[in-house]
């Protein structure tokens, strides 16, 4: 079974079960710092790891840790603004820019001291995970909400009763498109750093700025992410909930096709505008489908509601996105070489070329007396890649305009003048 489609599945659930911890037992913010010194822990062993099957158990065990912080540290905030009588709407966006930024810093430091494929990421991130753990521990309290019955269904504590919106044909139709543009969310973070990571095996783009800080290159994607979140009240405003969710699946049809036809050469502007493009296609819908969620939904199913749309795109579409694109990719586009002339061919560059034959060395491969690899060595086809990728969302853009029909409410008006003040 694949790791990512485990990790995954482990992510879906870890959060209801810390959440029930900290509902019941335990202040929010003790529980956030607690998971976060685990984390540290684990992370700083990753480097002794000697075993694939050891280094997959240290992994999923980080995830069991790591997962359960990101709504635990929602809940954090808006309990702390509540108490402080602070508007959660208007004043946590601005908070929660940060976390964007922190992403940013943290892909910028493992990039410029080269540590992005070194054991020294680990070493980073165990320290700022252990950093964090300590200063939780200074936050305003947050005590146990108590807000689960004694009498509730196990269902209902792991918010499964949530599915029964599936006979809601409108509702059922968005979650479906959802988990849709969670595999498409799942594509670009898999795939775009080690795509524009390849490049190198391409000697004439082996001494690009691109190649040796791609990371950086991709960052640009969550500084898009900032500042389209100040966007969004605008868009919504002028333009409402739907034709913001399909503005930004066309993002998301730019974003890929741009990828398909972009280098670091003569086309890097199509890099770099896809990466402008990412901050769109990821803010837009994601805001907007909760926004639409919050305004379809009772207050007594609203909760779960909200749970289930992240559950249909970073659960179910992430774990769906990572399997089927994984199969596709290997089956129909990736060639195996097995020999230095084939290979030198391929890339435009002769059998000694420096730059290729380090990019073997770097993933252990060596060329044998006779010309022949070590072992295979497999080359993808990204542009067409992402060209199936770009497909695949242009595809779910159009069928979305056509079966999925909404029109502004009352309450949907309402929810966008508010977050525009």
């Amino acid at each position: 079974m694949n790791i990512k489609f485990r990790l995954t599945i482990m992510s879906l659930f870890m959060p209801t079960i810390t959440g029930i911890i900290a509902d019941k037992w335990i202040n929010a913010e003790k529980l956030y710092g607690i998971l976060h010194i685990l984390y540290a822990a684990t992370l700083i062993y990753i480097p002794q790891v000697e075993s694939p099957n050891e280094f997959f158990w240290t992994i999923f065990l980080a995830m069991c840790f790591y997962m359960p912080t990101i709504s635990l540290s929602n809940s954090i905030s808006y309990t702390t603004l509540k108490s402080s009588n602070l508007d959660v709407v208007k004043d946590f966006p601005p908070i929660r820019v940060w976390g964007t930024v922190g992403f940013i810093a943290a892909m910028w430091i493992t990039n410029l001291t080269g540590s992005k494929a070194s054991a020294n990421q680990f070493y980073i991130a165990g320290v700022a995970a252990l950093a964090l753990g300590l200063y939780s521990f200074s936050l305003p309290k947050c005590p146990p909400s108590k807000l689960l019955e004694e009498k509730s269904t196990i269902f209902q504590k792991f918010g499964l009763d949530a599915f029964k919106l599936f006979a809601d044909y409108k509702m059922a139709l968005f979650f479906i498109f959802s988990m849709f543009l969670g595999g498409a969310l799942q594509l670009t973070n898999a795939y775009g750093d080690v795509f524009l990571d390849e490049f190198k095996l391409f000697p004439v783009y082996a001494e690009s700025f691109v190649i040796k800080y791609s990371t950086i290159i991709m960052s640009i994607s969550q500084v898009s992410e900032t500042l389209f979140i100040l966007a969004i009240p605008f868009f919504l405003k002028r333009f409402g909930i739907k034709k913001v969710m399909v503005i930004a699946m066309l993002a998301w049809v730019f974003r890929f096709g741009l990828f398909a036809y972009g280098d670091p050469a003569g086309n890097l502007w199509m890099i770099v505008f896809s990466c402008v493009v990412y901050g769109m296609a990821f803010d837009f819908f994601n805001i907007s489908g909760s926004l639409f969620v919050e305004t379809s939904t009772t207050a007594k199913t609203r909760s779960s509601a909200q749970g289930l749309f992240m559950m249909m795109t970073n659960g179910f579409g992430a774990v769906l996105g990572s399997i089927v694109s994984g199969w596709m990719i290997q089956k129909y586009f990736t060639k195996a070489y097995t020999d230095i002339q084939s290979l030198a061919q391929h890339v435009g560059s002769a059998s000694n070329d420096k730059h290729l034959l380090k990019f073997l060395g770097d993933k252990g491969i060596s060329v044998l007396e006779n010309g022949n690899l070590s072992r295979a060595l497999d080359v993808k086809d990204w542009h067409t890649i992402w060209l199936s990728f770009t497909i695949y969302a242009l595809v779910i853009t159009v069928l979305f305009m056509i079966f999925f029909k909404h029109k502004h409410t009352r309450a949907e008006v309402e929810a966008i003048e508010k977050i525009s003040h």
